[in-house]
């Protein structure tokens, strides 16, 4: 057995036992009974961690331990992601900044510079997650670019392709003429606007009962340019004498038709739309029931294209101002209403989406969508919490051809190859560099693939597929998936897709979404507002196993979170983590409580814990009870649920009881057998409990736990420990004795909380009488030893009857069933007491109200400084606070 030092060094300790659990390479895919793997979502490459990668690395890594420990086989796999977009808009910055762009120096270099980038940034995000001592495989490293997982990627292409589900189309696509890109829906942010909506004069060809022109309403007049029909309600009937007319489009000169369509509402505007079929999707659609032009205005960069007179070589913006000034001009603006609307922006710029006809890849997932929702309504897939599932089968629903091709030179290009002679094209495992079919040359498709089509083969591409599908077996279908609901759509969904076709089964059976953790005022936390939280800076104030458990007591049923750090509004610096700070301080607790128990093992001699007392019954059935619903809680993915039960287990009823019913036994001069039990029961139950603690705060419980005393074959480390398994400690259950000594404790509990409202010294020996049932009668007295040395009491035990009195001068608590009176006659001047408790409400009252009314001023709220007004409302719950406190001892003086 050892010794802990007098203070936790987190920094210093969490730095000893990574170097241990590498050295003994306890990360590693290990054998065992059964099997918990599990992928960890691929950050981007060149990321670094933030809060959400925090919350769902700690939940991975919480199940992975338990698992380790439980004897399963285990393996987490680690990876990450080449992040198409991401990364080349930051190597395009770095050339930008050395003078130079992609363009000049071709494609091959500008992949060569990717990859330089990569290997320079790539290894970040791995140390952060080793440094949060997730217990990742480090030797089993993916990257969706490495040559396996890109043979992976390609024979996916190829078969989809050959199976008829991958086609080239020219459709409507979110483009972003920044990026220079294709965009999927799913991809796309909106974000609420404040706009127009221009009325705008069309002139009919012929009138219309004397009607020469009809009225559009639009919010984006530049495209007007290119409408090609106007579309009113089959319900609006006042219109119908318009449809099969015609109009002539202003500027263009161009006739375009009058029909009617389901999709316009009739409510809209003015009822009647212009319809731009290469410039909105449902536009689109209707252009293709009426066999409607399709007219691109647009080229890649939102600028108007050559033969628009005045208006080419405009972008979006400036063709908007240019055309309603036109407009107006010629007195066909017929009036301009304010508007809010949403408008699609990139995901990584800050541009907003041009609805925009090109020709892509798209994959058709008609084919596909049946045994996705088949996993899901067959319950063989199922979301934690549960009311996600409805969010995946509305997607799945509602699910249209997915457009695969990105513009961009990084990425996985797609394996398309063209002849330049006689128009031969195929999709191929290998490059091609002559054509099969006339000898001529041919070239690869410039696109590369969108980026989560590759990172949706992750459970199984990682897993040796296609080369050793043997490798997958007892490890596919993986445990459980830990992710965002963001991408649900995204990634969740598409793994579901390309399993179920290629593997004919499920990728996870469990997908675990975890909260969103929003900054402390309930924004998104970005770094552009500067109020994102760096988990590495939680890690350094607090260390890692406060961070860790923090998270975990986050992990509750909620959509939202709050995450309480405290940012310097200049620096953006961490100022602190009121609940991480909360977390410190139990870590800090376990640590001191663990070496209490070390320094008080003189003559131990290792032996089997008993439940001699009723106090070691009560532990000891607190204990099985722990065990449960760790176990049980982490199996269901009810995080913040295990760790309030660790908690309350090791704070409240080990710390505060336990160690303090042990406290005689170990003092000199007691028993010497009897010492030696209260030893052992001690190390058996701070055992249990660190290896119940373990999953969620592993490097302060591993630096305890090697300094027990243990047999001399138990496990080299504490991960690879035995974990208390529920149905093992179940003999320790023992319900009469947790309701025997939670009586203990709620009496002393009562007895101190009175000694402190009224200012009564813990050496003072108190009256006190409990009024209990029948029932408790015999157990309480039992008791009443243990109560009268803990409480500094004596203690009088009466049965609830209908003559028993109330002790004159008494205060009052109700404990588990029973009354316990303090009897405070003659320590306490009641009616001295009264006015001081009187007194000191009145100047409560008082600044509470000044407090409120400071805080019902808007002036005030919207002037001062964020740390001003939480200030104020610190000060308004301390005073209701300490009000309540004085309402219950005048209650109790009468």
């Amino acid at each position: 057995m050892g010794e802990l030092s007098k203070n936790y060094d987190a920094a210093a300790i969490e730095q000893q036992m990574l170097d241990k659990w590498m050295a003994g390479e306890y990360y590693r895919r290990n054998p065992g009974v059964g099997d918990c793997t599990v992928t960890i979502p691929p950050p981007n490459v060149t990321g670094v961690l933030h809060m959400g990668h925090a919350l769902d690395d700690t939940i991975q890594d919480t199940l992975v331990r338990m698992n380790r420990m439980r004897g399963v086989s285990t393996r987490w796999i680690l990876g990450t992601d080449h992040a198409g977009i991401a990364t080349q808009t930051k190597v395009d910055k770095k050339l930008a900044a050395e003078g130079i762009s992609r363009r000049e120096i071709g494609r091959e270099k500008f992949i060569e510079a990717c990859w330089d980038w990569t290997r320079e940034y790539g290894g970040t995000i791995k140390e952060q997650i080793k440094r949060m001592g997730c217990s990742v495989d480090f030797s089993d490293e993916h990257f969706t670019m490495d040559p396996d997982y890109a043979k992976a990627v390609r024979k996916v292409f190829c078969d989809w392709y050959h199976d008829g589900l991958i086609y080239r189309g020219k459709r409507i696509v979110n483009w972003c003429p920044t990026c220079g890109t294709a965009i999927s829906d799913d991809e796309a942010e909106y974000q609420e606007e404040d706009g127009h909506l221009w009325h705008l004069r069309y002139p009919l060809t012929e009138p219309v009962d004397g009607q020469e022109y009809i009225v559009v309403a639009t919010t984006r007049p530049e495209t007007m340019l290119g409408d090609t029909g106007v579309a009113v309600s089959p319900k609006d009937h006042d219109k119908d004498k318009f449809v099969g007319k015609t109009v002539m489009l202003p500027i263009m000169d161009r006739e375009i038709p009058i029909f009617s369509d389901f999709y316009v509402d009739a409510g809209f505007g003015s009822g009647f739309v212009k319809v731009t079929p290469a410039h909105d999707p449902n536009d689109f659609a209707m252009g293709e029931r009426h066999g409607l032009e399709k007219i691109n205005i647009f080229d890649e960069t939102a600028h108007v294209v050559e033969g628009y007179g005045q208006f080419s070589g405009m972008s979006r913006e400036e063709c908007r101002e240019a055309v309603v000034a036109w407009f107006e001009e010629h007195g066909l603006l017929d009036h301009v209403e304010e508007h809010k609307h949403s408008v699609m922006h990139c995901y990584r710029c800050p541009s907003a989406l041009e609805p925009w006809l090109s020709e892509q890849w798209f994959v058709a997932v008609d084919k596909l969508k049946g045994p996705a929702t088949e996993a899901v309504t067959s319950g063989a897939v199922k979301f934690h919490p549960e009311r996600w599932t409805q969010t995946y089968l509305t997607w799945m629903e509602n699910l249209k051809d997915w457009c695969i091709s990105r513009q961009l030179w990084w990425g996985h290009r797609i394996p398309v190859f063209y002849c330049d002679e006689c128009g031969w094209m195929d999709a191929c495992m290998e490059d091609v560099h002559e054509c099969p079919k006339c000898g001529g040359h041919v070239h690869q498709d410039e696109d590369v693939l969108d980026t989560w089509f590759s990172s949706q083969l992750w459970t199984f591409a990682t897993q040796g597929w296609p080369d050793h599908p043997e490798l997958l077996e007892g490890h596919h279908p993986t445990t459980a998936l830990v992710t965002a609901r963001d991408i649900i759509a995204l990634w969740v969904a598409r793994m579901v897709m390309s399993s179920t076709y290629f593997l004919d089964e499920i990728p996870f059976h469990d997908v675990v979404i975890y909260a969103t953790i929003l900054a402390k005022d309930g924004s998104r936390m970005s770094k552009s507002k500067g109020n994102g939280v760096d988990p590495m800076d939680l890690i350094a104030m607090y260390g890692a196993d406060a961070m860790r458990f923090n998270l975990l007591t986050l992990v509750t049923n909620n959509q939202d979170v709050r995450f309480d750090a405290d940012i310097d509004p200049k620096t953006h610096e961490l100022i602190g983590s009121p609940r991480t700070e909360a977390a410190r301080a139990f870590v800090t607790k376990i640590w001191n409580a663990s070496r209490f128990v070390l320094g008080n093992l003189e003559g131990f001699v290792p032996g089997p814990a008993k439940a001699a007392t009723p106090a070691d019954a009560w532990i000891l059935s607190r204990l099985a009870g722990l065990a449960e619903d760790v176990t049980r809680g982490i199996e269901t993915y009810k995080f913040g649920e295990v760790a309030s039960a660790l908690h309350a287990f090791f704070w409240n009823e080990f710390c505060d009881w336990y160690i303090e019913f042990c406290k005689a036994s170990l003092r000199e001069g007691a028993d010497a057998q009897v010492r030696l039990q209260t030893q052992r029961n001690l190390v058996y139950v701070l055992d249990c409990a660190l290896r119940l603690l373990h999953p969620a705060m592993p490097f302060v419980t591993e630096a305890i736990w090697e300094q027990l005393p243990r047999e001399s074959d138990e496990a080299p480390a504490l991960m690879v420990a035995a974990w208390p398994e529920p149905e093992t400690l179940a003999c320790w259950s023992d319900e009469a004795a947790e309701r025997a000594i939670d009586m203990v404790c709620g009496t002393v509990s009562a007895v101190r909380s009175a000694r402190a409202r009224f200012g009564i010294s813990p050496k003072q020996e108190l009256e006190v009488v409990a009024k209990v049932p029948a029932s408790n009668a015999e157990a309480l007295t039992a008791q009443k030893d243990l109560i009268e040395s803990m409480a500094r009491v004596n203690l009088t035990v009466v049965e609830d009857s209908p003559t028993f009195v109330k002790p004159e001068g008494s205060a009052a608590a109700l404990v588990e069933g029973c009354e316990v009176y303090c009897v405070l006659a003659g320590l306490v001047d009641f009616d001295a007491e009264r006015a001081r408790l009187t007194k000191e409400r009145d100047k409560l009252e008082a600044d509470l109200a000044k407090t409120e009314k400071k805080l019902s001023n808007e002036g005030f709220i919207s002037k001062a400084k964020p740390e001003a007004v939480a200030k104020e409302k610190a000060k308004r719950d301390e005073f209701t606070a300490k009000l309540e406190l004085i309402a219950t001892q005048l209650a109790e003086l009468g």
